[in-house]
């Protein structure tokens, strides 16, 4: 992927953040291969790695609400990773319809392992922020959590209440 040196002209933010995260995936993506991983992959372990250190066997559901990612997707990379012997997929006591996931000790090796080389990685991408624990890449944190906590509305809603606004601006 070409880098960009700055924004191009007329760039929106959400070309931008589109810009980011492609070229941030393709980092990763580049970076976990040679642990066997993809970058969504990653996301599952890491995402698995933490929560059962806080004490969570999760869902499927739980983990794809947490990674962002479809439950389908969640349950599709599950599958591989289990069959890579990095997961485990048990049903839920409490849910039979539930499948609650947890690292294998292989997995749990794996996904530290990971998570070191990413934050290496993570270190170097911020490196124009000051660097990971830099004081302008906490704010560009807030920033992020900020845009990510804002609800979407309903696709028609938007687009009936923009198509709305423009014959207003028409009249």
């Amino acid at each position: 992927m070409s880098s960009i040196r700055s924004a191009p002209e007329g760039a929106t933010p959400g070309f931008l953040v589109w810009r980011l995260s492609m070229k941030w995936c393709v980092a990763v993506d580049r970076a976990v291969a040679p642990l066997g991983l993809t970058h969504a992959q990653y996301s599952l372990v890491a995402s698995l790695y933490g929560l059962g250190r806080a004490g969570e066997r999760p869902s499927q559901r739980r983990l794809a609400d947490h990674t962002g990612l479809e439950a389908l997707y969640v349950s599709k990379l599950a599958r591989a990773l289990e069959a890579a012997g990095l997961l485990e997929r048990a049903r839920d006591p409490r849910d039979p319809r539930a499948m609650q996931l947890a690292l294998t000790e292989r997995g749990t090796e794996v996904a530290r392992r990971a998570i070191d080389v990413v934050h290496a990685l993570l270190e170097q991408l911020l490196e124009p922020l000051d660097g990971l624990d830099g004081p302008r890449t906490r704010a560009f944190t807030r920033d992020l959590t900020a845009l990510l906590g804002t609800p979407l509305a309903a696709s028609a809603d938007v687009v009936g209440d923009r198509a709305g606004a423009h014959e207003t601006e028409q009249s």
